[in-house]
């Protein structure tokens, strides 16, 4: 095993702990403000087990999640608008370049709705965030979509888990990227729906 990956599996391992710790819900929010930019674990990892744990509080986890993820999209945004030059270096460095250059195209294409569709891409939110603000994208409109995106995401994540159960967890776990795939094509459908409409 590389160290890299020690590294990382470790963080995991360390993410985990903390959804067992009294003061879960902070750390929760902790993690998923880090993630959305710099941090590379994402909050998921945390949020289903602390359904699991306690799913009476599903939707509330679901909410700290989505409110502290769209408060770190801001951060990630203010970094790609007033200090890219900074963290560049440690763009390449994380090995996140190519997708970097992926985000700032969509943008080009698709603009808004990229923010969106992040939520459930496979490229890491942060990257969207500080291309957001490398763009200058309007601030109003990158918040509203992240919060819809990343709303969406958590609270799917927090149901499949509330009505799953440890089955769930298990299957959320192995296919969380072919689920989010899957929604995510269902809402370009519709959206290509409406405007031929």
């Amino acid at each position: 095993m590389t160290t890299r990956s020690s590294f990382f599996t470790r963080l995991y391992e360390r993410v985990l702990l903390w959804s067992k710790h009294p003061k879960a819900p902070w750390y929760l929010a902790g993690l998923s403000f880090s993630e959305s930019s710099f941090f590379p674990i994402p909050p998921d990892v945390m949020l289903a087990p602390m359904v699991l744990a306690k799913p009476n509080y599903a939707w509330r986890f679901a909410l700290i999640t989505t409110i502290a993820s769209v408060c770190g999209g801001m951060f990630g945004y203010l970094i790609g608008s007033f200090s890219f030059d900074i963290i560049e270096p440690w763009i390449i460095k994380m090995g996140y370049a190519e997708r970097f250059q992926n985000a700032q195209l969509w943008f080009e294409q698709w603009g808004v709705w990229v923010v969106f569709i992040a939520g459930f891409s496979p490229i890491p939110y942060k990257v969207f965030t500080v291309a957001a603000g490398v763009a200058a994208m309007a601030f109003l409109p990158f918040v509203l979509a992240s919060m819809v995106g990343r709303g969406a995401r958590f609270f799917l994540v927090a149901g499949l888990i509330y009505f799953g159960g440890e089955k769930m967890e298990k299957f959320f776990h192995r296919y969380i990227d072919r689920i989010g795939w899957a929604l995510l094509g269902v809402i370009v459908l519709l959206y290509l729906y409406m405007q031929i409409r």
